[in-house]
């Protein structure tokens, strides 16, 4: 798709931008005009796509764990370093699955996906939120990658179920309070998508999930980051603490 340049002159944040629907997230804006800040915990997939994306000089990697809330202030406070402004746009795609049914999977596994997917959504966005009221962004626009899973639940996914699901209830109670700095707060609900996290469902499930969904196929990772570029566009100005499901007609 031929950019429109919706995002010139922005900076934008993206977590998981390393891979999947992040990797994804950071072309799509960077295709619009955004300059970029990568961010995974893996800095080398970072740095790979900065450098797929067009005017790579313009963007930067960096390394965090978002479950670490001294690593996201330091996150923030590199950021505004390096680019002499702070992102008046983020995108929350970080996230992680401990897969296991509900009498086998242990405490460990639960309390991982829960301080990666839910605590991290509340430093990212607390950080995020802070920097941008501190700065009196005019158009702050903050997406969280929630999940399909979150509103239907999965088998063997109770850990990750219940930390999407808190992610839009997260979302919803941060738009409320954060209108009034003219920062929107929105999530996405993607169904099943073709990146490294569900390389990982068998294929004979992947088959049987495929058979439910209306359009017949899983989606693309940049059928989510065009969701995005929209919701931090100022085509969307006046949606705020809503959850956008992206699935293809899926409602399992």
């Amino acid at each position: 798709m031929a950019s429109t340049g919706l995002l010139v002159g922005r900076l934008a944040l993206v977590t998981g931008g390393g891979s999947g629907i992040g990797k994804a997230v950071c072309s799509v804006l960077a295709r619009e005009g955004a300059r970029v800040a990568v961010t995974d915990i893996n800095k080398s997939s970072a740095q790979e796509t900065v450098l797929s994306l067009p005017n790579s000089s313009l963007h930067e990697a960096f390394e965090i764990n978002v479950s670490s809330s001294t690593e996201v202030t330091n996150l923030l406070e590199n950021i505004e370093k390096r680019f002499k402004s702070v992102p008046c746009i983020a995108v929350h795609a970080a996230g992680i699955t401990r897969d296991n049914f509900l009498l086998k999977l242990d405490e460990q596994s639960f309390d991982e996906v829960i301080n990666v997917n839910l605590k991290g959504t509340f430093l990212i966005n607390q950080a995020v939120g802070r920097a941008m009221q501190k700065a009196r962004i005019e158009n702050g626009s903050i997406v969280n990658i929630s999940s399909i899973v979150g509103k239907n639940g999965n088998v063997a996914q109770t850990n990750y179920a219940a930390s999407k699901a808190g992610v839009i209830g997260f979302t919803k109670s941060a738009a409320k309070e954060l209108a009034r700095y003219n920062i929107r707060v929105n999530a996405i609900l993607p169904g099943f998508i073709e990146t490294p996290m569900t390389e990982k469902v068998p294929e004979n499930i992947m088959q049987m999930i495929t058979a439910l969904i209306p359009l017949k196929r899983t989606g693309q990772p940049q059928e989510i980051a065009e969701v995005c570029a929209f919701l931090v566009s100022p085509k969307s100005s006046y949606i705020t603490g809503e959850a956008i499901e992206v699935t293809g007609g899926l409602n399992f």
